[in-house]
């Protein structure tokens, strides 16, 4: 890519931008040298890349590189056997630290997450925590080693500070029995030894070695004969230190070198990472978007912001190039937006191809080109005497000997700086040799000539930047198949000049040149009402749309009052004859007492029949209802389980799961007496469980669902339940609840029932048998055993 075009179009500013969003230097390095790519291949894995680490940082968060060191002077190092100092070997422990918190940071925690382009990076990372722990713990800062790195210089060190104790025990001895003679009461330190600043005039009074003086000389730094031993002690104590010291960095280096091209491979793989999430940094900061890429010349740019404008000023523009015509004639006034545009389209294939994303809405496709080439500004010369012309036309012969079909062409003014209409032929001339080029090119003009090219030419369209007379403002909008106008003489008038001048500069306007700008004009007033009448249109849609919308929730509303008004209405019949049922049965439970042995008993079970009739058709209407309100709900087979509530849809039975399904998914359903083999297809699960199934274990796992209310919800003599669940109720609420289901039991003509009452106190338990004893219809009562819940449960057997 010619540097010419990147300047022109300031990508190095964009650049200058990335490299703020990288941590280490050396990613920081890989931006600066980022430049556009045209393989097509490398430009949409670099853009996916940073499509990833956009992704990564909106889940995760933001992570930094700038514990990443350049350590390949230390890997040279290594390699050739030397021992690393002690900055060397903490920059590769800061250098794996980095590399354990990006792995941390690569791996998904949603192991159901597919793999992004950045997985194969992340796992190469080789954080080699053994030998950054111990790095870490023998090398405390730059400037210290700890004390435990080694056994000896451990030894050494406590050697020290035990000749350390006595130095100062003997100095301050010597310093209180001579102070008279000292200049300050202070221990000083020179040439690494402990001395005494001694009055000049006193110094046979204090015996020692004279290591400085001050600069008058009147006081003299000694070293008193008594420590002399010591300091030489402590002397040789700091060189064996500091050979304990080598020791230790030359064992850390050595334990480093197997692992050279791991180090290697981390520095350069954390470098890149560095580089791909500032792409993404940068990517957010624009609140950019990937572009499509595609090798046939199309761009299309949907509302693209230049990056290098005010965000809260910056107007999107919508342009496309490539499909119905591949040069577009950009025309308008001044300071109309024309060269924003230009220097859009151009940046935007820079920085796409180089692998950013291009702050335009998502969607926006971008084409692969060999060359991008710019004629954008005035490049007068005054030391090569060139003038404006002669300066766009030097950069245009070299485009013109360069350009191909895999090029895209900028033109700002061209043919600007001459004679009209010969600059209009010119660029006539050099946009129809870039066009039979198949060139994709994009020229801003004044020129008329130029409009009416772009008219004629097949493969060539007009586009404007929209000009607001009325307020002298430019809109900045792009748009497409509509020629410009440069509104000279209307922008003239509105800042003052008088009309009778403006109406002499017309008469000298050819007459097809005044023709011409009033078919423009007249253009443009078309454009605006269609453009106003359109925007009409669609909020007169937007309306009809809302009052469609309005009127459908009224008319479901309607249907909605008219379904609830009938299901209440079968509701009450339902309750009117459930309750006429409940007295119906309570009188023949009181006849049957009185009367067992006569006939009556059967006439009055044959009445009880007829009425349980119709309340099976009541509820058969009022389930009918149901279904057409709620679809079925299929059931899945692995969530069925023993006791779950279900309803048998072709009988319109409730009932309870006995067995699991099988391989074609049929199972046993006990619907009162009734044990029937059903395909899962037929059943729908009960909202409530209103029918108890068999309990398993001690019967204490299920909910109290076995009688009350939701049990009265089928005709009783039709599901009536094998068991009644008693825990949780008080005596005085268990007796009545236990009677009416055993009555209820008897009448359906079951064997036997299981009470469950539960263990607890025995309370509850003890009151059960009580009653079952005064009940002629039981036979006998037991306690229940192992498999039938022990003794929570009471067995009844009925006559």
């Amino acid at each position: 890519m010619n540097q010419k075009a990147l300047r022109t179009l300031e990508y190095d500013k964009i650049i200058a931008q990335l490299v703020e969003y990288a941590s280490c230097e050396s990613g920081k390095e890989l931006c600066r040298k980022l430049v556009p790519s045209i393989d097509y291949d490398e430009i949409v894995t670099a853009q996916r890349e940073t499509t990833d680490a956009v992704t990564r940082v909106r889940q995760k968060g933001g992570i930094s590189f700038g514990g990443v060191k350049d350590i390949r002077a230390s890997l040279k190092r290594l390699e050739v056997g030397s021992s690393l100092g002690i900055v060397e070997l903490l920059s590769i422990s800061t250098l794996l630290t980095t590399a354990a918190r990006a792995k941390s940071f690569g791996r998904h925690e949603d192991s159901e997450l597919p793999e992004d382009s950045l997985e194969q990076l992340f796992a190469v990372l080789e954080p080699l925590t053994p030998v950054n722990t111990e790095i870490k713990r023998c090398i405390l800062s730059e400037e210290e080693v700890s004390d435990d790195a080694s056994p000896g210089l451990h030894h050494v060190r406590r050697s020290m500070k035990n000749i350390h104790d006595k130095i100062h025990t003997q100095m301050n001895s010597i310093l209180n029995s001579n102070r008279t003679y000292l200049q300050d009461a202070v221990i000083t330190m020179r040439d690494g030894r402990y001395c005494l600043p001694v009055k000049s005039e006193h110094k046979s009074n204090v015996p020692g070695m004279v290591h400085d003086q001050s600069a008058t000389g009147s006081t003299l730094f000694i070293e008193p004969m008594a420590i002399l031993k010591l300091n030489n002690d402590l002397r040789a104590l700091e060189i064996q230190e500091q050979k304990e010291i080598e020791m230790v960095l030359a064992d850390l280096s050595n334990q480093l070198v197997p692992y050279q091209d791991e180090l290697l491979a981390d520095f350069q793989v954390l470098t890149k990472l560095d580089f791909i999430f500032a792409k993404a940094a940068l990517s957010r900061h624009y609140q950019a978007s990937e572009p499509r890429f595609n090798k046939k010349g199309v761009i299309h740019i949907k509302d693209g912001r230049h990056p290098l404008l005010d965000p809260s000023k910056v107007v999107p523009i919508t342009v496309h190039l490539g499909r119905e015509f591949d040069l577009l004639v950009v025309t308008g006034p001044n300071t109309g937006g024309k060269t924003v545009s230009l220097k859009t389209v151009g940046l935007f294939t820079l920085i796409g191809q180089a692998g950013l994303h291009i702050p335009a809405f998502d969607g926006s496709e971008l084409s692969v080109f060999d060359e991008v080439f710019a004629d954008i500004g005035d490049e007068q010369s005054i030391e090569q005497s060139l003038s404006t012309f002669s300066a766009h036309m030097t950069n245009i012969v070299q485009i013109l000997g360069q350009a191909d079909s895999r090029s895209l062409c900028l033109f700002d003014e061209l043919g600007a700086g001459t004679d009209p209409t010969e600059g209009a032929a010119l660029a006539i001339a050099i946009l129809s040799f870039l066009h039979n080029m198949k060139c994709r090119t994009m020229a801003t003009t004044h020129y008329s000539e130029l409009k009416v090219f772009a008219l004629t030419t097949p493969g060539v369209e007009n586009a404007c930047c929209e000009f607001n007379v009325e307020t002298l403002q430019p809109t900045y909008r792009l748009l497409i198949g509509v020629p410009g106008k440069s509104n000279a003489f209307a922008i003239s008038s509105k800042l003052g000049l008088p009309d009778y001048i403006i109406e002499d500069a017309k008469t000298h306007l050819e007459a097809k040149d005044e023709t011409f700008e009033d078919l423009l004009t007249h253009l443009e007033q078309n454009r605006v009402t269609i453009e106003k009448e359109r925007i009409q249109i669609e909020s007169y849609k937007m309306e009809v749309e809302q009052l469609k919308a309005r009127l459908t929730q009224k008319e479901e509303r309607l249907d909605e009052r008219r379904d609830k008004m009938i299901h209440d209405a079968r509701e009450e019949a339902q309750r009117i004859l459930r309750d006429a049922k409940d007295t119906a049965d309570q009188t023949i439970r009181q006849i049957n007492k009185l009367a067992s042995e006569s006939g009556v008993g059967k006439e009055l079970e044959a009445e009880r029949a007829r009425i349980r009739g119709k309340l099976k058709e009541v509820d058969s209407s009022l389930s009918l209802k149901n279904q057409a309100k709620e679809p079925q709900k299929s059931i899945d087979p692995k969530k069925l389980k023993l006791g779950d509530g279900v309803r048998v849809l072709s009988m319109n039975l409730n009932g309870t799961v006995s067995s699991l399904p099988g391989p074609k998914g049929d199972l046993y359903v006990q619907m009162g007496i009734l044990r029937s083999l059903v395909n899962i297809s037929d059943l729908e699960l009960l909202n409530e469980q209103s029918v108890s199934g068999p309990t398993l274990g001690n019967g204490n796992g299920r909910k109290k669902t076995g009688s009350g209310s939701s049990s009265t919800r089928m005709s009783k003599s039709l599901s009536i339940s094998p068991e009644v669940n008693l825990i949780g109720m008080t005596t005085d609420e268990a007796i009545p609840e236990l009677d009416k289901y055993l009555d209820d039991a008897y009448l359906a003509h079951l064997p036997q029932v299981r009470v469950v009452h539960g263990r607890g106190t025995g309370a509850l338990k003890n009151a059960v048998h009580k009653h079952l004893k005064k009940l002629k219809y039981v036979k006998d009562f037991r306690l229940g055993v192992f498999g039938e819940g022990d003794s929570g449960v009471t067995i009844v057997t009925f006559k």
